[in-house]
Formats: structure tokens, sequence, C-alpha cells
């Protein structure tokens, strides 16, 4: 490395040498994977010793850990914002599976690689960026403006919150349009909550008799 580059190095601040390591480990995540990571190929690909690596990071798990936290705290925000400039409950739903596919194309699946690495479940604290609250939050609306039992609206939130990241999976694999996409993912979940309005104010009620 030239003098000049660790000139250019040192001139960072902590702050900002931490989140340029993230960075590069995020673009290593989403082009490779998480098996092929180390604390030595982090270096490597931001131009930094292993050893300033571990400066920052105590382990491959604590830095993997911090980068899962700051990808979902920027994603959720996000999906937080679409959600309360809704009017109604379709633009909702448009506009959070807009946000998180429209993530998924400029970030790659980041987040579902991170999730699946067994040494970071159940590695992080609660927090307000967290899938629970997320649901929780979803389900209380739907419960609301559906008139479907609170454990009903929270199932099937929670199972429909897998549909955008299977929608952006199978976009990044190419052959059809992000919008498209969109669409079908948005009509999946408004069709399968419909339904179970109509189900639940139906079917699922005591029998009337003369």
């Amino acid at each position: 490395m030239t003098d000049s580059c660790t000139q250019k190095r040192r001139r960072f601040s902590p702050e900002k040498r931490k989140s340029l390591i993230l960075d590069h480990t995020a673009e290593i995540v989403a082009r490779e994977g998480v098996s092929v990571l180390s604390m030595e190929r982090i270096g490597k690909e931001a131009g930094i010793s292993k050893s300033l690596v571990y400066a920052y990071f105590e382990s491959l798990t604590d830095l993997l850990r911090t980068l899962l936290k700051r990808e979902l705290k920027s994603q959720r925000l996000l999906l937080a914002k679409e959600a309360e400039e809704a009017t109604t409950f379709e633009e909702l739903v448009r506009g959070v599976t807009h946000q998180y596919l429209k993530y998924i194309e400029e970030r790659g699946l980041i987040i579902e690689r991170l999730q699946a690495e067994p040494s970071l479940s159940g590695g992080n604290d609660p927090t307000d960026y967290s899938r629970d609250s997320a649901v929780d939050y979803l389900a209380d609306i739907i419960a609301a403006n559906f008139d479907l039992p609170k454990g009903v609206a929270r199932a099937a939130t929670d199972i429909s919150f897998g549909l955008p990241a299977t929608a952006g999976a199978y976009f990044l694999r190419g052959g059809i349009e992000l919008e498209e996409i969109e669409n079908i993912t948005v009509t999946m979940i408004l069709g399968s909550i419909t339904r179970l309005k109509n189900v639940y104010s139906t079917n699922y009620l005591p029998l009337k008799r003369e």
C-alpha cells in the first residue's frame, strides 16, 4: 500500500471507517453470500489490514450482527414511512411492497442471507426494527380494518411478510420486470386478506337457526 493511500486511510474518522468496513462486507454478502467471508477477505476488499478490521469488530460474528442491525434499521425505516403515509390499505400494501422490492433491487438479498446464517440466530437484542414489531403493527391495522380476530390477522401478516422477499429473489433471477413482480405480490397479499375477511364473516360465524 502506498504512503498516499495510507494517508488517505488515516483521514477517516472511526465511525466512517467502521461504516466503510460494513459497506464492503455488505457488497461481498450481496455478491457471494456469507460463507465466503473472513476478516482477512473483508480487510482486503476494504484496502486495510485484518488487524484493523479486528480493531473495530471483535469477531466476524460481531461484524455480521452489526451489519444485520444496520440493514434492518435502514429497511424498516423506509417501510414504516410508507405505512404511515398510506391512506388506504391498498396504498399501504403497495407502498411497503414497492420499498421492499426496491431495496432488494439496490442491495440484493443481504438481510435474508444474514438472517439465514446460524451464528446470527438469536444474537440480536429486540429493537424497534425487528420483524415481530413490524408484524404486530401491520396485524393491528388488518384486524381493525377487516374485522378479523387479532390472532388470525397476525398469522396472516406473518405468513405474507415473506412474500416480498420471495418476490425479490425471483426478480433477481431475471426474466420479469420489477413493476410486474410488484403487481403480482400486491395482488396476492390483498387477495389473501380479502378472502380471509369473507371466510371469517360468513363460514365461521355461528349458524342461525329459526
